[in-house]
């Protein structure tokens, strides 16, 4: 089976955040892992792309770590490059981000990605 691809969207270098944990946890699981980051640079030894439409390879799955109110700008990124999976991590949802990412074609995930691989967030402290 080929390695699945999963975008980070939100990623951090800080390894108390979510977004990192889910990077090194989506890593342990096989995933080939793209995080995005404005900012640019390197997390966990892997290139950061400025925004998910950078990325040069189909998306699987994007998973959401960004406050509601930034995750509503990054939306049509994200649709435009249709993830079959697009979760949104507690604390990143908000009724108008659900209602705008199902208006722009996208089956929002509510729930942690970490968790839906096997995984528990605690695993990567």
């Amino acid at each position: 089976m080929a390695h699945k691809t999963a975008a980070i969207i939100g990623a951090s270098a800080d390894q108390e955040k979510f977004s990192n944990k889910s990077i090194r946890a989506h890593l342990k699981q096989g995933w080939e892992v793209y995080p995005v980051n404005p900012k640019g640079g390197e997390i966990e030894g892997l290139k950061v792309y400025p925004s998910v439409k950078d990325i040069p390879v189909k998306i699987d799955r994007v998973s959401l770590y960004l406050p509601p109110t930034v995750g509503l700008k990054v939306l049509p990124e994200i649709a435009t490059v249709r993830p079959d999976e697009f979760f949104v991590n507690p604390g990143a949802e908000s009724d108008a981000l659900v209602e705008q990412a199902r208006q722009l074609g996208l089956d929002p995930i509510i729930a942690c990605s970490i968790v839906d691989i096997g995984l528990v967030p605690g695993d990567f402290s």
